[in-house]
């Protein structure tokens, strides 16, 4: 994606806001437990929170959690389903806490938006030392026959380049490292993938696929061509074409050390 992309594609989740929240995927609970297993503390930002998926399995986990979103409509999403968490507009360049007033970050589908040039210092500010970046993404499990396929007739903007596991380990690697050349305050990264999975129909599936960047900033009558093929594809799959199955999925985690 060319960078000057970047920002519409971030801030084009919002007029989607609701069917993220009924659609989108949780992450793999053993994934999760990964991300956090370094961290000195159970004092969690959830970072780029969105509707809350990640905060919700971090809440069921006990951990004690702070949200942070820069959009209003997904913030709004969260604090519905999630009234006992405490929410808190932001970014991850300006976060809204404390120096060394977390023991973990997770960003859960939202570090590739941050911009590390920023976000990183502010990430190591909020951070207690030893503490625990940690980004979790959700990926198509590809080495499934028809997972491939459905990936193959989606196309880039539904699939992107962080959204199988082969592209994820080396789309991910250094993605908390500034691009700038400034000093990186965190350790060696360590990268992870986990058994996933989410039930679905093929008219939930398409909707789940609608939420993605690429297809929110697609024009109308080219995302509408994109979704029909989608549909084509999913009746046509033994494995999807009647009722309920699973997405056969990985959550992937790259995690490191504030130094």
């Amino acid at each position: 994606m060319d960078q000057d992309e970047l920002p519409l594609h971030a801030s084009s989740f919002g007029a989607a806001a609701a069917a993220y929240a009924e659609h989108r995927p949780d992450y793999a609970r053993t994934a999760v437990r990964w991300a956090l297993e370094p961290s000195p503390g159970p004092r969690v930002l959830d970072l780029g929170a969105g509707t809350g998926k990640l905060t919700a399995t971090l809440v069921d986990l006990g951990a004690d959690v702070i949200a942070v979103e820069p959009d209003p409509a997904m913030l709004g999403e969260l604090s519905r389903s999630l009234p006992g968490v405490r929410a808190l507009p932001g970014s991850a360049e300006a976060i809204p806490l404390p120096d060394a007033s977390v023991d973990a970050v997770l960003a859960g589908n939202a570090l590739h938006w941050f911009d590390m040039a920023l976000a990183g210092p502010e990430i190591a500010r909020v951070l207690v030392p030893g503490g625990v970046l940690a980004g979790l993404w959700n990926l198509m499990d590809d080495q499934v026959e028809w997972v491939a396929g459905l990936a193959r007739v989606s196309g880039k903007a539904a699939v992107g380049p962080r959204d199988t596991p082969a592209s994820w380990r080396a789309e991910t690697a250094d993605l908390h490292r500034p691009k700038t050349g400034a000093a990186t305050r965190f350790g060696a990264p360590e990268q992870a993938d986990f058994p996933h999975g989410q039930r679905r129909t093929a008219d939930s599936l398409v909707e789940t696929i609608a939420t993605r960047a690429g297809m929110l900033v697609m024009p109308e009558e080219e995302q509408q061509a994109a979704l029909a093929r989608i549909r084509a594809f999913l009746a046509s799959a033994p494995a999807t074409a009647r009722g309920e199955f699973t997405l056969p999925m990985r959550t992937g985690v790259l995690r490191v050390r504030r130094l």
